[in-house]
Parts: C-alpha cells; structure tokens; sequence
C-alpha cells in the first residue's frame, strides 16, 4: 500500500502517483481533456493526427517515418478485416478521422456498394503523390540533412583552430 505524503486519505493516491508521473507542468495528463483535444480538433491539426508510417523503402528513401496521408497515395491496410488488401486513397474524410480505399467496399441489403471507412493508422503508405508542397515536406523533414547540417565540418573546425595561435 503506498501512502500519499501529504496524507490526503486513500482515494487520493492514485491521483497523487499520477501527479508525481507527470514531468511537464503545461501539458495535462487527463483522460477528458486528451479526448476533447482529439475529437475536438480543428482541420489543420486532424491532418497532422492522420498521418501514416511509410513503408520500409520509403522510409530508406526519403529518411522520413511517418506523413500526413492524402488522396491519390497508394496503401497497404496493415491491420483489421481489410488487411493485407492495397489500393489507392480515394478520400481523406477529417470529419470522421478515417480514408475510404479504392476497391476496399462493402455490398449493401438493397445492392449499393459503399466504402468501407479505415484509420491511417492502420494503414501504410507504398507509394507517396508527390507535388512540390510534399517534396518541400520531405526534404524539411529528412533526418539524415538534419544530421549533416551545419555551418562547418570536424576537419574544418581543426584547421582553423590550428592556425588560431
């Protein structure tokens, strides 16, 4: 049994470890706020929340893991009833956090054949539109010209530092 110090009684507890979890003071760790974040997002930032992983030779390609998805990419459904099933993006629907794949149906009673709503999450890109905005986001976003940026080089900071005296 663990004691809350501040001997608040036993109900308190549980609140008290979540508080001590907690290393940022601005960002809340409630359930219901977290919630009304998420579903209560407005329609730039459901972009950012439908994002998905790219496959391995994307991800080798373009040294980026995951990116908002958009109509015309091409995915493979990783996961639920649909997996294993590929298709290109018909339809990004925000409202509903989901995408509609081409070719991923379901048959009606009354003969109508509707799309069948799928998470991004659930899903991974294998092959990628690419416009200007998309390549200016993959480039912004590449780890490995993160990593190599600078102003100077190992070799050119142990030249200049030689000639100093």
């Amino acid at each position: 049994q663990l004691a809350c110090p501040l001997d608040l009684g036993c109900h308190s507890v549980g609140r008290f470890l979540a508080a001590a979890m907690k290393y940022n003071p601005n960002v809340s760790s409630s359930r219901r706020k977290s919630r009304k974040a998420h579903f209560g997002a407005a329609s730039h930032q459901r972009r950012i929340i439908m994002s998905a992983p790219l496959s391995k030779e994307l991800k080798a390609k373009y040294n980026v893991a995951t990116i908002p998805i958009r109509k015309d990419d091409e995915v493979l459904i990783v996961r639920g009833d649909e997996k294993d099933r590929e298709g290109k993006v018909v339809q990004v629907y925000r409202k509903k956090f989901c995408i509609h794949v081409d070719r991923v149906t379901r048959e009606k009673t009354n003969g109508q054949s509707v799309q069948i709503p799928i998470h991004p999450s659930n899903v991974v890109i294998t092959k990628l539109k690419i416009d200007a905005d998309r390549k200016s986001i993959l480039d912004r976003r590449n780890k490995a010209k993160a990593l190599e940026k600078g102003k100077f080089t190992e070799a050119e900071v142990a030249t200049s530092m030689a000639t100093v005296d």
